[in-house]
């Protein structure tokens, strides 16, 4: 096969992709935060959330309504007072929680209906303890009777509706985290099933050109022939078939493609199809979707070698520029590739391109036709520089 590809024997095996993290600034505080467990995101063990935020809530009520009786001169027996109200609070909060994971997963308005119920019903029962406490420890001489023992309904009510609204602010935080997270994943895996797609698309497209000749060769009973095209035909297949379809491989793992769907090519056209392959050094790494470039290889072939007696030229040419990767496909042909690509009427060939290069880059990426300087068509391919390796 007539080539002027650059050696590739000497290149690096590539290495699995490392995704490159931004440097983590390590705090002095970091070895407390990993003993007690917060080096992790917050909310990622729910439960110890809830556990940690429950006790440090009712731990700072205890101390603030602690230090608001001393300051009144109420003496000891206020800390029992406050001691049992914290006591008392912390268990309601408790039901009240065990009760609002199951609210939570109803509509709405019976969420609502039912949260504010329990609260009413909640701070009844906190009203009544706080009061037979405070008569108990602290005016041992007051006997409160019906009513009474709702005295301080409201601001009970207050603290376990904001107890309540911050429970359900969290968990409804954590919930639409979870939504978003399972909608990425979703996105992604539509995306790679696309990609999929568009990549088994050209299987059977090849596959079915490829017999095809195989077929007129052992009809002419060109036996050996026709064993050497399936021979190479199975070894391209396997190499191929090795890369996941969604994933990207390297430009001398793409080149080595071409080279063996090539070999197969080269068993119908003989001297009429000349590759070349023109590949600069410092773009063999670089990472593009696999069998990207084989659809525009064969429409060369379609268009420039198959219709000409003497064949064509084609050639693969690879630049680096800047950030960028600038692969090009030119063949020296009559320029019937230019007027089908006007034409819209490539079928797998270019639209697959098309769409491939959308999946994997959004619209950073550059793909041009044109009529190119041998008269022949060309197309234009720019794409990310992207290597598993830190750049």
């Amino acid at each position: 096969m007539a080539t002027e590809s650059v050696a590739l024997s000497d290149r690096r095996e590539p290495k699995a992709p490392r995704r490159i993290d931004t440097p983590r600034i390590e705090s002095p505080a970091r070895p407390i935060l990993e003993g007690v467990g917060l080096d992790a995101p917050f909310f990622e063990d729910k439960n110890r959330a809830f556990w940690f935020l429950q006790s440090l809530g009712w731990s700072g009520y205890f101390i603030l309504r602690s230090l608001s009786g001393f300051a009144g001169g109420l003496g000891w027996m206020w800390l029992v007072h406050t001691a049992l109200l914290t006591a008392t609070g912390y268990s309601l909060t408790l039901l009240l929680g065990a009760l609002f994971r199951r609210l939570i997963k109803m509509r709405v308005l019976w969420t609502a209906i039912l949260s504010l119920s329990s609260v009413v019903l909640a701070s009844t029962v906190f009203s009544v303890i706080e009061t037979w406490s405070y008569a108990t420890f602290l005016k041992p001489d007051s006997r409160p009777v019906g009513f009474e023992f709702l005295a301080p309904i409201l601001l009970n009510f207050a603290l376990l509706a904001a107890w309540t609204a911050l429970y359900y602010g969290i968990n409804y935080y954590i919930l639409l985290e979870e939504q978003i997270d399972q909608r990425e994943r979703l996105e992604n895996q539509a995306s790679s099933a696309q990609l999929a797609m568009l990549r088994y698309q050209l299987n059977p497209h090849f596959l079915f050109n490829t017999l095809n000749s195989i077929s007129t060769l052992v009809l002419l009973k060109q036996t050996e022939r026709a064993n050497a095209m399936l021979a190479r035909l199975s070894s391209f297949l396997r190499y191929t078939l090795a890369n996941e379809s969604s994933a990207k491989v390297t430009l001398a793992q793409e080149v080595e493609t071409l080279k063996l769907y090539l070999e197969i090519e080269k068993m119908r056209f003989e001297e009429r199809m000349r590759p070349h392959f023109r590949i600069e050094s410092d773009t063999i790494g670089a990472r593009l979707p696999s069998l990207l470039l084989q659809p525009l290889i064969e429409n060369a072939i379609k268009y420039a070698v198959t219709p000409s007696e003497t064949g064509a030229d084609i050639w693969v040419t690879a630049t680096r520029e800047g950030q960028a990767v600038r692969i090009e496909v030119a063949d020296n042909g009559n320029g019937e590739g230019a007027n089908v690509a006007a034409t819209q009427s490539t079928g797998v060939g270019l639209a697959n391109i098309r769409e491939r290069l959308a999946q994997a880059y959004g619209s950073a990426h550059g793909f041009t036709t044109k009529k190119n300087e041998q008269g022949g068509f060309s197309v234009v391919v720019e794409i990310p520089y992207e290597t598993g390796d830190r750049d």
